[in-house]
């Protein structure tokens, strides 16, 4: 048994247990071959729940501290989110952005599920915000198709996503996939990446019902 599998069998019961996930359209992820998930982000536990509702196993970016840590609780931290799928990326660092893109593009090329957050970061007040072109330049390299996705009621068990979720009921819907092979070719021209970002931002949206703020993430939490 995997790695995956293992935590699966075990979290799944107590995850089903404590929040009572109500799943849509999972049957659009491609049983096999590359895909991107794309969806929004409202609190930690969006990259834990969301590996538990699927069959395929999703890979994110994520930060390198969570497998960096010392001790007992560094490494017990670092297999469950190997585990899991997280694959650490110094985001802060220069070139991070790149790194994380060629990261996607690899685990894409490998024929497996890639997961991403076009904001960028988690949203600061529950908000959907406008969504980075990291998520363009990777189905344009790769032609794997996005599948929207929205988390709905994680930020209520895990209110600023700090401190152990609470019990409550969290839904998770999938939307049809998404194919651009229309624009096959143009990974560098930024009106397509914005017009492929903002498309897959407008599904989001609609998955979600979240109010829409044409501005970043980052942005906004400076502005608080």
């Amino acid at each position: 048994m995997s790695r995956f599998a293992l935590i699966k069998a075990v979290l799944g019961p107590i995850t089903r247990l404590m929040f009572r996930p109500r799943v849509e359209g999972v049957e659009h992820i491609p049983a096999d071959g590359p895909v991107i998930l794309a969806g929004n982000h409202l609190t930690f536990i969006d990259s834990v729940v969301l590996p538990l509702v699927t069959r395929r196993q999703v890979v994110f970016i994520g930060k390198d501290e969570y497998v960096t840590g010392k001790g007992l609780k560094g490494r017990a931290m670092a297999w469950f989110f190997t585990g899991v799928g997280i694959i650490p990326v110094d985001r802060d660092g220069a070139g991070g952005g790149v790194a994380a893109l060629m990261t996607g593009r690899r685990v894409l090329r490998e024929g497996r599920v890639f997961g991403i957050y076009p904001e960028g970061t988690r949203s600061p007040d529950g908000r959907l915000y406008r969504g980075r072109t990291g998520i363009a330049r990777l189905t344009l390299m790769t032609g794997a198709p996005v599948v929207p996705f929205a988390m709905v009621g994680t930020d209520k068990v895990q209110p600023g996503g700090r401190g152990l979720p609470r019990p409550g009921r969290v839904t998770v819907r999938f939307g049809q996939p998404m194919e651009f092979s229309r624009y096959e070719g143009m990974d560098r021209d930024r009106y397509v990446l914005r017009a492929v970002t903002d498309s897959v931002m407008a599904e989001v949206m609609r998955l979600s019902g979240q109010e829409y703020v044409d501005m970043y993430a980052t942005k906004a939490r400076k502005a608080a």
